[in-house]
Protein backbone atom coordinates (compact mmCIF):
# COMPACT_ATOMS: atom_id res chain seq x y z
CA UNK A 1 0.00 0.00 0.00
CA UNK A 2 1.46 3.36 -0.64
CA UNK A 3 1.85 5.42 1.90
CA UNK A 4 2.73 9.83 1.98
CA UNK A 5 5.75 10.30 4.42
CA UNK A 6 6.55 13.80 5.07
CA UNK A 7 9.89 14.51 5.92
CA UNK A 8 10.45 17.36 8.27
CA UNK A 9 12.88 19.90 6.62
CA UNK A 10 14.78 23.06 7.82
CA UNK A 11 16.42 25.91 5.83
CA UNK A 12 19.87 26.79 6.19
CA UNK A 13 22.81 28.42 4.61
CA UNK A 14 26.56 27.45 3.80
CA UNK A 15 28.95 29.09 2.22
CA UNK A 16 30.85 26.95 -0.41
CA UNK A 17 34.06 27.63 -2.96
CA UNK A 18 32.21 28.89 -6.08
CA UNK A 19 33.95 25.61 -7.89
CA UNK A 20 32.68 23.00 -5.79
CA UNK A 21 29.33 24.64 -6.65
CA UNK A 22 30.14 24.39 -10.27
CA UNK A 23 30.48 21.11 -10.08
CA UNK A 24 27.65 20.13 -7.99
CA UNK A 25 25.46 21.81 -10.33
CA UNK A 26 26.87 20.41 -13.38
CA UNK A 27 26.35 17.01 -11.77
CA UNK A 28 22.77 17.74 -10.69
CA UNK A 29 22.13 19.05 -14.38
CA UNK A 30 23.56 15.87 -16.08
CA UNK A 31 21.39 13.51 -13.53
CA UNK A 32 18.36 15.53 -13.85
CA UNK A 33 17.83 15.95 -9.62
CA UNK A 34 18.09 19.31 -8.28
CA UNK A 35 21.61 20.87 -6.75
CA UNK A 36 19.47 21.20 -3.06
CA UNK A 37 18.39 16.59 -3.59
CA UNK A 38 22.26 15.89 -4.43
CA UNK A 39 23.44 17.94 -1.87
CA UNK A 40 21.82 16.26 0.48
CA UNK A 41 22.88 13.16 -0.92
CA UNK A 42 26.31 13.63 -0.67
CA UNK A 43 26.31 14.57 3.08
CA UNK A 44 24.33 11.59 3.99
CA UNK A 45 26.76 9.27 2.21
CA UNK A 46 29.76 11.17 4.07
CA UNK A 47 28.08 10.49 6.93
CA UNK A 48 27.18 6.80 6.43
CA UNK A 49 31.23 6.32 5.15
CA UNK A 50 32.31 8.83 8.01
CA UNK A 51 35.63 7.07 9.57
CA UNK A 52 34.81 7.43 13.08
CA UNK A 53 38.78 6.67 14.51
Amino acid sequence: MFKVEKIEMINKTFRLPLKLVQELQTIAQNRDVSLNNLVLQCCEYALKHLDTN
